[in-house]
Parts: structure tokens; C-alpha cells; sequence
């Protein structure tokens, strides 16, 4: 079974985010912060990480670049998934190593094509 990681400080984003992928099969880990994201990725590697940009303690920006310069991490599909929605976001994000960028809210539909795309389903 797949496992994805959820990251994201709004609470209320992070049920729905978890109650699309749990529907789909996936095991879901959540984390709120960029500390605790990081120790679970160390920890369980998931599949597929689904990462905010606005976080309390780090921008997502700063942890997906972290993870895509790491050799044990540098593979695991990064969607960045955040209200800051211009072009210019859009960009960076990818600048930055990220696989996907979704604007919130999310289309369910869209949500759940973009992470099975990086899982193989």
C-alpha cells in the first residue's frame, strides 16, 4: 500500500486532503510543520509528499529544494498544494523541484489524477 504525507497547518485542509486520499486506498500520514514533516520523511520515506508553501515554521519552497538536493529523498514526488496561486508561485514551486503545483481548493478529481500519476496507479 502506498503511503502519502500530508503537510499543511490548516487543519480543516489537511481531513480533506487525507479523506480524498484515504478514499483512494492510501495510507496518510500528516504533519503540520516543516520539523515534524521532516522527521517523518527521514523516518517512513512515503510515496508521494503533498506540501503547503505556507507553513509556520519554514516555506514549503525551503523543504521541497531541501528535499530534491538530498539523494535519498531527490525521488519522491513532491505536489505542492497552496492558496498562493499566481503564475509566479506556480513557477518557483517547479524551480524548486516540485512535481506538481495544485491551487487551493482543490479539485477532488484533480487532486486524486495528480497523486496517482506519481504512485503508479
Amino acid at each position: 500500500m502506498s503511503t502519502a504525507l500530508v503537510v499543511d497547518d490548516s487543519l480543516t485542509t489537511m481531513v480533506i486532503l487525507s479523506s480524498y486520499l484515504k478514499q483512494e486506498g492510501l495510507d496518510v500520514l500528516t504533519a503540520k510543520n516543516a520539523v515534524e514533516a521532516l522527521a517523518k520523511i527521514n523516518r517512513t520515506k512515503p510515496d508521494v509528499i503533498i506540501l503547503d508553501v505556507v507553513l509556520p515554521d519554514r516555506s514549503g519552497f525551503e523543504i521541497c529544494r531541501e528535499l530534491k538536493a538530498k539523494a535519498e529523498t531527490r525521488k519522491i514526488p513532491i505536489v505542492m498544494c497552496s492558496t498562493k496561486a499566481t503564475e509566479m508561485d506556480k513557477f518557483w514551486g517547479r524551480k524548486q523541484g516540485a512535481d506538481a503545483y495544485l491551487v487551493k481548493p482543490v479539485d477532488q478529481e484533480e487532486f486524486v489524477k495528480t497523486v496517482q500519476r506519481f504512485i503508479g496507479r
